[in-house]
């Protein structure tokens, strides 16, 4: 089944909150945003997203509840140095009144937060939660990528089909014109010359698209193939799309005929619209 690159998971216990979003990239690019104390698992989460996709852009948020991990201690240099010189300022002044517990606790400096307590396994594991939640995420929007694709893709085959009927009726009107328009060069009512017949064949034979109507079928089996093949896709389909955008604009310089045109002009607006989606598909 395809994925689509976009997404989202997220999973919390009592200690971590994990948030990861993904969107449509070339490459695999991650942002991992964590507290610094969480640094030395930065390597370990990056591995495990790699291991279970193959491109995209991932923002990775992974925040900690200071309500079960906070620890604070109290510097006592730093308090008994604000203690003598409130006393100081006191004596300086003569503040009356006692210096107490309440006063120092106004300041914030003789409070130091520790390295909050947590479990790298249990990180871990909140991790993994959030990649399953994001991947499950995935696969449901490229089902639906994959509804669209193979609908569009159908309107290209119908389309083709219809030119491949219309084609052999192209190739007499050629010649038929080409003979015409000498007749009028040449100012005469009646050439018969085997040049100038021979000439309107290889003129017909440059113009005749059966060649590109065939490739044309061929790519479309194969894009098709290429969805039902796998999860990692993407790359694939945006070379098919440019094989047939290729061909198709080939139909369109070789062809003269007005509903062959229109029906061309269909085609490559599919496959514009084939592409956009494909732009999101792992």
């Amino acid at each position: 089944m395809i994925q689509s690159m976009t997404g989202f998971g997220s999973s919390s216990t009592d200690v971590f909150t994990v948030e990861i979003r993904s969107l449509n990239h070339r490459y695999m690019d991650i942002f991992i945003k964590l507290p610094s104390y969480l640094n030395h698992a930065e390597m370990q989460i990056r591995n495990i997203i790699k291991e279970r996709f193959s491109r995209g852009r991932f923002d990775v948020t992974i925040s900690i509840n200071p309500e079960k991990t906070s620890r604070f201690t109290i510097s006592k240099n730093v308090a008994e140095n604000i203690y003598k010189a409130l006393q100081s300022l006191q004596r300086e002044l003569m503040i009356p009144g006692e210096i107490g517990i309440e006063t120092l606790a106004a300041y914030k400096e003789i409070l130091l937060e520790k390295e909050p307590e947590y479990n790298i396994d249990d990180l871990l594991s909140t991790v993994y939660e959030a990649i399953k939640n994001l991947e499950a995420m995935r696969i449901e929007e490229g089902k639906n990528l994959q509804k669209e694709l193979l609908s569009r893709i159908e309107v290209l085959r119908d389309l083709n089909d219809k030119i491949r009927i219309k084609a052999p009726d192209e190739v007499p009107k050629l010649k038929e014109k080409f003979t015409e328009r000498l007749k009028l060069f040449l100012e005469t009512e009646n050439i018969e010359s085997n040049r100038i017949l021979q000439e309107a064949a290889i003129l017909a034979d440059k113009l005749d698209i059966s060649e590109e109507i065939s490739r044309i079928q061929s790519h479309i089996k194969q894009f098709k193939e290429v969805i039902d093949s796998g999860t990692v896709v993407g790359k694939k389909l945006d070379f098919i799309l440019q094989e047939l955008g290729r061909e198709v604009n080939t139909l369109s310089c070789k062809s003269a005929d007005y509903e062959i045109s229109s029906m061309v002009i269909e085609m490559k607006t599919e496959i514009e619209k084939i592409r956009e989606q494909v732009q999101n598909i792992q």
